[in-house]
C-alpha cells in the first residue's frame, strides 16, 4: 500500500481569509480538540517506551531527541526544561535540531534533507547502548531523522519515532513507532498546529513519567527543581513547611541551607 501523508491532506476548511476572528479561532479550537484523543490512542507505545527508558537512565543512559523544523524546535523546548523543573544535568535529555542551534530561530536550508548528519551528531555525542534515541517529525519522511534511527538501531540503541502519519518510512526504522494521527491540518500542512501540539503533549508525557519513576518528585511536588528565581523559591519553602509541617521561614532556612527540597525534607526529618 503506498505511504499517503495525512498530514499533507487538504483542510476541511476553505476560505480562511473571509471568515472573522471569532470564526477562526473557533475553527482552531475545534481542531485542537482531536489531539488529546489522537494522543490516548498511542499510550500502549508510550507506556513501552518509557518502560524501557527507565532502566537505561537508571544506568546512566540519556534521552536524545532528533527532528527539524517545529519537531526539532519541540525536542530542544522538551529537554531544556528537565535540568530546572527536576534538577538534573543537561547531558541527560538532549535534543538536535537539523542545523545545529541556529536553525531553532532561523530554517537553514536543506539541513533536514541530509541523511548522514543526524548521526553525526549522535556521534559527537558518544552516543551507545545505554542511550534511547527518539526521532520527532510530523511527516514521518525526515532524512536527517530517519537516517540517524536507521544507524542507531544497528547499533544496538533503543528507538522511537514520533509522527503524524501511520506507516511512515521514519516509522519502519524505529523499534516503537508512537503514530498520533491528528487528521489534516486547519491551515494545510501546518504542522506546527494539531502534529506540533500532540508532538509537545507525548514529549511532557515522556519525560515526566520517567522523572517521577527515578525519583525527581514526591507526592505531586518537583522536589529536586533548580531554585533560579523568588517564585520557585517561594514554591520550594511551601513544599518544605507542608511536608515538616513547620512555618515558613524555618522551611525557608532549610531550603537554602540545603539547596534542594529534597535534601531539605530529608534533613528536617533526621532531626524530628
Amino acid at each position: 500500500m503506498a505511504f499517503k501523508k495525512i498530514t499533507e491532506q487538504a483542510s476541511l476548511y476553505d476560505d480562511l481569509e473571509k471568515k472573522s476572528v471569532k470564526e477562526l479561532l473557533t475553527e482552531i479550537n475545534r481542531e485542537d480538540q482531536k489531539v488529546a484523543l489522537a494522543v490516548e490512542k498511542t499510550i500502549p507505545q508510550i507506556e513501552q517506551l518509557v518502560s524501557q527508558i527507565i532502566p537505561r537512565m537508571e544506568k546512566g543512559g540519556r534521552i536524545f531527541y532528533l527532528g527539524a523544523g517545529t519537531s526539532g524546535r519541540l525536542g530542544v523546548l522538551d529537554a531544556s526544561e528537565i535540568p530546572p523543573t527536576y534538577g538534573m544535568p543537561p547531558s541527560l535529555v538532549i535534543g538536535l535540531i537539523a542545523g545545529g542551534d541556529v536553525a531553532l530561530r532561523n530554517p537553514v536550508e536543506n539541513a533536514e534533507d541530509n541523511i548522514e548528519a543526524g548521526w553525526k551528531d549522535l556521534e559527537a555525542h558518544q552516543v551507545n547502548k545505554q542511550d534511547i534515541v527518539i526521532g520527532i517529525a510530523a511527516s514521518g519522511t525526515t532524512p536527517y531523522v530517519i537516517g540517524a534511527l536507521r544507524e542507531a538501531r544497528k547499533r544496538g540503541i533503543l528507538t522511537a519515532s514520533i509522527s503524524s502519519n501511520p506507516d511512515s518510512p521514519m516509522a519502519q526504522e524505529a523499534e516503537i513507532a508512537i503514530e498520533m494521527i491528528v487528521g489534516p491540518e486547519f491551515v494545510t500542512g501546518s504542522s506546527r498546529m494539531k502534529s506540533g501540539t500532540g508532538q509537545k503533549m507525548i514529549l511532557n508525557m515522556i519525560t515526566t513519567t520517567t522523572m517521577i519513576k527515578l525519583g525527581h518528585v514526591k507526592g505531586n511536588w518537583m522536589v529536586n527543581m533548580q531554585l533560579t528565581n523568588a517564585k520557585l523559591v517561594d514554591r520550594g519553602t511551601r513544599m518544605i513547611a507542608e511536608e515538616l509541617q513547620i512555618d515558613y521561614q524555618q522551611a525557608q532556612h532549610l531550603l537554602l541551607l540545603h539547596g534542594s527540597v529534597k535534601k531539605a525534607i530529608e534533613a528536617g526529618n533526621k532531626t524530628k
